[in-house]
């Protein structure tokens, strides 16, 4: 089923109109999308495309990375934490806390990246162990060391605090190691979406298959 496109800045985001000639041929398709066109914000090769084929295809191309972000005061950082994930094929970003959340930042992403919640942190620190991930906590506290300077795990799962108080101890005390990224002005601490933004590139660098980046 086809969804409206979101704005961003406050400009409708450019699309492709009604496909010229006779329309394909291929499941993968909208017929509405085709025959309308589709402004959505979705790169070029799944123009048109259903949103369960954007996602099955995504599925394909997902890294054994996770995300984690506690959500225990209504963290305003989860939808761009999610628009993030989105756009390097993260596994699955976890919520752990409280299930609502603000999901304008998100830009409509929430409909393709797979999205999990868990109640506490012990929880989700049981599912990282079931599934063989190691747990780096990402939070600019004493004994961390530098994200700069470490190579991050393979099967990774990057927690991140809400806006403040950061990382909970119960986390802390379970992740394999804490890492910081490197600051040099006067400001305490990053925004959480950015220090999102940050470690997961961190990530990329290492880890990810450049040849396959759209």
């Amino acid at each position: 089923m086809s969804e409206p496109g979101p704005t961003e800045w406050g400009a409708p985001v450019a699309g492709v109109g009604p496909w010229p000639g006779d329309p394909p041929d291929d499941p993968r398709y909208d017929p509405n999308l085709l025959r309308d066109g589709d402004t959505r914000n979705v790169v070029d090769a799944y123009r048109y495309w259903t949103r369960e084929a954007i996602v099955a295809d995504i599925d394909r191309r997902r890294h054994p990375l996770h995300i984690a972000i506690e959500n225990f005061g209504h963290d305003a950082n989860i939808g761009s934490v999610v628009r993030t994930a989105n756009a390097f094929a993260v596994d699955t970003v976890h919520i752990v806390g409280r299930r609502r959340w603000n999901r304008r930042g998100a830009m409509v992403t929430d409909r393709y990246q797979r999205l999990r919640h868990h109640d506490s942190a012990a929880e989700l620190i049981d599912f990282a162990a079931s599934a063989g991930l190691a747990v780096v906590a990402v939070d600019n506290v004493p004994g961390a060391v530098r994200l700069e300077q470490v190579l991050l795990p393979h099967d990774c799962l990057l927690v991140f605090g809400q806006e403040g108080p950061g990382i909970t101890d119960e986390t802390r005390t379970g992740a394999a190691m804490t890492v910081s990224i490197a600051q040099f002005g006067s400001t305490r601490s990053i925004n959480a979406g950015v220090a999102a933004g940050i470690a997961m590139h961190a990530w990329i660098r290492q880890h990810a298959d450049l040849n396959r980046a759209w």
